[in-house]
């Protein structure tokens, strides 16, 4: 499915390749920011359970980009391509935010790192994969089909840890909800978006202009 949010004044010269999941969060920082013309293109975050379709995928995208002479910068984490993500934007020169996945993009490094110290067992989840919680855990791993799945991927976690990026008491309560599901205890963070608005801001500093152009392929 595709859907696009546009507001255009001038021709985007920036464009940033993200994760499906990441989509809402980055178009709210885009809103936020009005220096710079920026085009938001993402992949589709079902793709996290078929890591070997972002790569060419993400290749797609940049050559679509070079063909129309923007300068390029990707919001994706590893998410599964066993550094071959990382190998292709060295080759192309191309810069992408700093960590692993998104849970550290949101959190930070330091934080990040201490909440693993506190609780090894520990599933993460954003407002994204709370929002989607039934698609892509209970249907997608099969789980509601086959209860006795449920032990056998979340046998060795002892907690859900809910990263927001917003202070929503809906989410907060479907959070919680997703805990008992899998029979984990729950804790809750605040984060906001973490690392993603000093990535924004820098990526319009190298590369923006004055209007904003923001055009969302959420597939």
């Amino acid at each position: 499915m595709n859907k696009q949010l546009a507001k255009q004044d001038e021709p985007a010269t920036l464009q940033v390749i993200a994760c499906g999941a990441l989509a809402r969060e980055l178009m709210v920082l885009l809103d936020q920011l009005p220096d710079g013309a920026v085009s938001l293109t993402c992949l589709p975050a079902a793709w996290h359970n078929h890591p070997e379709k972002i790569v060419p995928g993400l290749k797609r995208k940049v050559a679509a980009a070079r063909r129309k002479g923007m300068q390029i910068a990707v919001a994706y984490g590893d998410c599964g391509t066993g550094g071959t993500l990382d190998a292709f934007l060295e080759a192309e020169q191309i810069p992408r935010i700093a960590g692993p996945h998104c849970y550290e993009m949101f959190l930070g490094k330091v934080k990040f790192d201490a909440e693993m110290e506190t609780a090894l067992g520990t599933f993460f989840l954003t407002d994204y994969m709370v929002r989607h919680f039934e698609r892509i855990v209970m249907k997608g791993m099969g789980i509601r089909q086959h209860p006795e799945l449920r032990d056998m991927y979340f046998g060795q976690y002892t907690r859900v840890l809910y990263i927001a990026q917003t202070d929503c008491k809906k989410l907060r309560a479907k959070a919680v909800q997703a805990a008992a599901e899998l029979g984990l205890d729950y804790e809750y963070r605040y984060a906001g978006y973490g690392e993603f608005a000093g990535f924004i801001r820098s990526l319009l500093l190298h590369g923006g202009r004055r209007k904003t152009q923001k055009i969302m392929h959420h597939l």
